[in-house]
């Protein structure tokens, strides 16, 4: 048994708050204020946290550069999952994921139509572009406190697996 290999795993993460508004200045950042100080409580260090306009173009640049120039496990995404004409993000992920996580993004559905039937129009994905797990949120503060309880306590293993824990993925006993 002590040829038993651990991995261990990078803890690092960036937000990337996707609002028009909130690019000019014309909003407080509310959602990705408190992610970043509710990650970095739960043992997250964070690396990167931009305001962009919800622009296709740009938010593809940046999560290119935090996942293949500065190597950030963890990219979590505020705002543009909706279905306003502005709302780009899904298009984004279309360009920089190379694997989808369906389950985390249905996960949050799921979750949040228990509290609102409006959750089933939310856009939000979740996938790995190398060894970097993305997950996009709503804009909401309520929406964001609401969906990361959904996956908080399964990051860690994501973030394990993703960068090349070998050990099986059920439950341990």
């Amino acid at each position: 048994m002590g040829n038993e290999k651990k991995v261990s795993f990078r803890r690092d993460f960036a937000i990337l708050t996707l609002s028009d508004k909130g690019s000019r200045g014309e909003r407080m950042d509310t959602s990705g204020a408190w992610l970043r100080e509710t990650l970095q409580m739960a043992g997250y260090k964070l690396q990167d946290y931009t305001i962009l306009p919800d622009q296709e173009a740009l938010i593809v640049e940046k999560v290119i550069e935090l996942v293949d120039t500065k190597n950030i496990a963890l990219i979590i995404t505020t705002g543009g999952t909706g279905l306003s004409p502005t709302d780009r993000t899904p298009e984004a992920m279309d360009k920089v994921l190379e694997k989808d996580i369906p389950g985390i993004a249905e996960a949050m559905r799921a979750a949040s139509m228990l509290k609102t039937n409006r959750a089933m129009l939310s856009r939000g994905r979740a996938g790995i572009r190398g060894e970097s797990l993305i997950i996009n949120l709503p804009g909401s503060l309520k929406a964001v406190k609401e969906n990361l309880e959904v996956f908080l306590d399964v990051l860690p293993h994501a973030l394990e697996k993703i960068q090349g824990e070998e050990g099986d993925c059920g439950m341990p006993a």
